[in-house]
């Protein structure tokens, strides 16, 4: 029978006898009402608390919030594998001007960068040779180059090359007799080479005094300039090229005056919007069947998110000539990932897919509780190699770099490596590195990590227990299964089916029932 909405009755009932009777009967009235509306509230409750499924057999209303959903995650993903295939054209276009670059503005590169620097000069006329040849190749470039290059405009809206050199304000220097004389006051010098300048016959600015240096006194010297490219290679997948501006920067690192001048080659690329395309072919209709399916998938993320006004707006704002590119993945990343995420929300109806979800409940507090402990551990370990083993190992210079080593020998990676490039300058170190790693690994590899999965194992076999014996009653389930048919819910499948879903409700019975 389907339940009808509890009324007030309009009819005063009179009260006979005495003033007890009276009570009595407004007590019983009472009692009553208060009934029928805790029974109200259970059988609202159940339905609230109904899957998809069971609301459809209730209502026979089809469950367009999960069918929103799926539709939207595969919209979403498709959108986000069309994003990563475009994003993989940016990142090999940028990697791969960079590798140009230094094979044609670096002199005698090899192709392959010395430890965290390019290549290096150890004479003073290969610096020479070197900065005149990074300058020489800027004006020639045109002519050599292989891809879509052209000159760029730097801060000062001028074509051409900037060369800064920082060095001591003044000094003298005599090593054989042990006399040094210097003020460490930093000056910086730079001179504008515009093409002019490079295209004089001959090169005067070679003999220029900015570039007569006393290497006892120079610190470094900078190259920096600034040049254009366009991305032909999005034509073959359909898509309007790109336009790019690289910032490069060469410098030559003699902070150290240790007969070794590291050079660094540096290049920024940012993506502007190009500002006349003309690509005739499919390009351009390809471009729009994009534009229509982008349309597509923001109109089903917007009735997905109707509420989040601030969502919408951001989404907007989005809309404009975006070009940064990582900002996007982020946002296109962190949405897919919510939107995965939120399908399990559906999944935990059903008993024999939530383990995953129950196990993680259960599980979340006593880990939170380890980690904080076994982080007080981690912490110790990274600040003294850190402080022990930095000087000896690549792998401890900073506490960043220590940290990143440190996960993952807890992950049985990069062991060996770790134990061979400790350098056995001292014996006293060295022995001190091994009872160092030694500890670590066996301390969080064979007690801390086995604890950590010894909890969430713990938690695992409780939930399987939960769900052969039957899971611990809420407050709320032992108060809705105090409802008058209880019997019969629990002989049905669908049980509140029997009580007010089998037969169509009323339309006034609507405000009745609330829907998740």
């Amino acid at each position: 029978m389907a339940r009808q909405p509890y009324r007030f009755p309009q009819a005063r009932i009179p009260e006979r006898g005495s003033g007890v009777f009276g009570l009595t009967v407004r007590n019983a009235m009472a009692h009553r009402d208060s009934e029928m509306k805790e029974e109200c509230l259970r059988e609202d409750l159940k339905f609230y608390f109904m899957s998809p499924c069971e609301k459809y057999r209730a209502r026979r209303q089809i469950p367009w919030k999960l069918g929103l959903q799926i539709l939207k995650i595969v919209m979403v993903t498709t959108q986000l594998v069309r994003f990563g295939l475009s994003n993989q054209l940016v990142v090999a276009f940028k990697e791969d001007n960079t590798v140009a670059f230094k094979h044609l503005f670096l002199k005698g590169y090899s192709g392959t960068d010395e430890d965290d620097y390019s290549c290096s000069v150890y004479t003073q006329e290969d610096a020479y040779e070197s900065i005149f040849f990074a300058i020489n190749q800027y004006h020639q470039l045109k002519d050599i180059t292989l891809g879509t290059l052209g000159y760029g405009e730097n801060e000062d809206n001028r074509i051409g090359l900037k060369v800064c050199k920082q060095h001591y304000k003044k000094g003298t220097m005599f090593p054989s007799n042990e006399t040094l004389n210097i003020d460490n006051d930093v000056e910086l010098d730079c001179v504008q080479l515009d093409l002019q300048d490079l295209s004089k016959k001959p090169p005067d600015w070679k003999n220029s005094s900015f570039f007569r240096l006393e290497f006892y006194r120079l610190l470094q010297v900078e190259i920096s300039f600034h040049l254009k490219g366009i991305d032909l290679q999005t034509i073959h997948s359909r898509e309007l090229p790109d336009c790019y501006v690289f910032q490069n920067t060469i410098i030559f690192d003699n902070k150290a005056h240790s007969g070794k001048i590291k050079i660094y080659f540096d290049s920024d690329a940012k993506i502007e919007e190009c500002k006349d395309l003309n690509i005739l072919g499919s390009t351009q209709k390809n471009a729009q069947y994009v534009l229509v399916f982008d349309a597509f998938v923001i109109v089903i993320c917007l009735a997905s998110l109707i509420l989040c006004t601030r969502s919408i707006v951001l989404a907007l704002r989005l809309r404009k000539n975006l070009t940064n590119y990582d900002l996007c993945s982020i946002f296109l990343g962190t949405s897919t990932l919510l939107v995965w995420v939120g399908v399990i929300r559906y999944l935990g109806y059903f008993q024999a897919y939530n383990v995953l979800i129950l196990t993680m409940q259960a599980s979340l507090p006593k880990v939170l509780r380890f980690c904080a402990c076994a982080g007080m551990i981690y912490l110790g370990y990274t600040f003294c190699g850190w402080i022990v083993l930095g000087p000896y190992h690549d792998k401890f210079e900073n506490l960043n770099t220590v940290a990143e080593c440190l996960f993952s020998l807890v992950n049985g990676d990069d062991m060996f490596a770790t134990f061979a490039q400790i350098q056995q300058k001292s014996i006293l170190v060295w022995l001190f590195s091994r009872l160092y790693l030694y500890s670590f690994i066996s301390l969080f590899i064979y007690m801390i990590l086995s604890l950590f999965i010894a909890l969430i194992t713990d938690s695992y076999d409780t939930i399987k227990k939960f769900q052969q014996n039957g899971f611990p009653e809420t407050d709320l389930q032992e108060f809705l299964k105090e409802c008058s048919s209880k019997e019969e819910y629990q002989k049905e499948s669908s049980a509140f089916l029997s009580c007010i879903c089998c037969r169509r409700r009323k339309r006034s019975d609507d405000h009745l029932i609330p829907i998740s």
